[in-house]
């Protein structure tokens, strides 16, 4: 199985992601990670990086004058190095992590719609500093903020070592963050691009290329809830995909949190998968024997 884990798997309860928060959760995380893997379950773990990104930015603006500030790639590739050693070393087992990129397609629309904010809010003043390296930045109600492309993952160049490591008896640690992301040139070259890959879709696109027969997204809610914020809510049980296309299609999942879990959860059974989860981390032994979260199957 794959799961994926959300951010609130990387930081502490109220969001904080100094070193010792990160590690403490990690450690957490990897505990209930470490119950499947003990009662039998082939695992490959990817994960988020919101957090992680967003400091790294952080200390780029922070830098700007005095060190040239590293790309959005860069970023990525460090985050699932540092998020990567700190589940091998809570896991302590025969693990390893690969560092993973995530072809997109230079000519996907989102690379001249650019909408997907990242970072930390800044007067204009220091937003306009950055654009003139190049960055786009909008004006929300809190601030400026940046924005970059958020492409459709098409292919994860490295799982053949993913795959590798799995036969060698191996958990393996892949493709956090969405990958980083990449494109290939008119002569076929690799080089990285300034966007995010959605770590959900990738999860999805990651468990079908190493044909896992169930992908776990795990997030800070029990299950999915329909008709969220109103008097009619409900939590969403076992399910079938056509089921709950058709609650995605009445508008039941926002885009900004549970939207992509539910799509990537879509996919994954749409496209041959045996079943999906999306349920809480403290869930996550109950859920894949079918007793909590919210389970898609065909």
């Amino acid at each position: 199985m794959v799961i994926a884990l959300g951010g609130n798997a990387m930081t502490a309860s109220d969001g904080s992601a100094s070193p010792q928060d990160q590690r403490r959760a990690v450690e957490g995380a990897m505990r209930h990670a470490a119950a499947l893997i003990a009662m039998g379950h082939q695992v490959v773990l990817t994960h988020g990086n919101g957090p992680q990104v967003g400091n790294l930015l952080l200390k780029n603006q922070l830098a700007a004058d005095v060190v040239p500030p590293v790309p959005l790639d860069w970023c990525g590739a460090q985050t699932q190095a540092t998020i990567g050693t700190l589940i091998l070393n809570a896991l302590e087992g025969r693990a390893a992590v690969v560092v993973t990129r995530t072809l997109v397609d230079p000519a996907d629309p989102a690379f001249h719609d650019p909408v997907k904010p990242i970072g930390r809010y800044f007067a204009e003043a220091e937003a306009r500093r950055f654009m003139e390296l190049g960055q786009t930045w909008r004006r929300f109600e809190k601030g400026w903020r940046r924005v970059v492309p958020s492409p459709e993952p098409l292919q994860i160049l490295d799982a053949p070592a993913v795959a590798a490591l799995m036969a060698a008896g191996f958990v393996v640690v892949a493709a956090g963050g969405g990958g980083v992301p990449v494109v290939r040139d008119r002569e076929g070259r690799l080089t990285g691009v300034e966007a995010v890959i959605d770590k959900d879709l990738v999860a999805t696109l990651l468990a079908r290329t190493v044909r896992a027969a169930s992908l776990v997204i795990a997030t800070d809610v029990p299950h999915a809830v329909m008709g969220f914020g109103t008097a009619h809510a409900r939590p969403i049980g076992p399910i079938t995909a056509s089921e709950l296309r058709e609650l995605q299609a009445a508008g039941h999942f926002a885009e900004g949190s549970m939207g992509p879990k539910v799509e990537a959860a879509l996919r994954f059974v749409e496209h041959g998968g045996d079943k999906a989860v999306i349920t809480s981390l403290e869930n996550i032994a109950e859920a894949v024997a079918g007793r909590a979260g919210t389970v898609v199957r065909k």
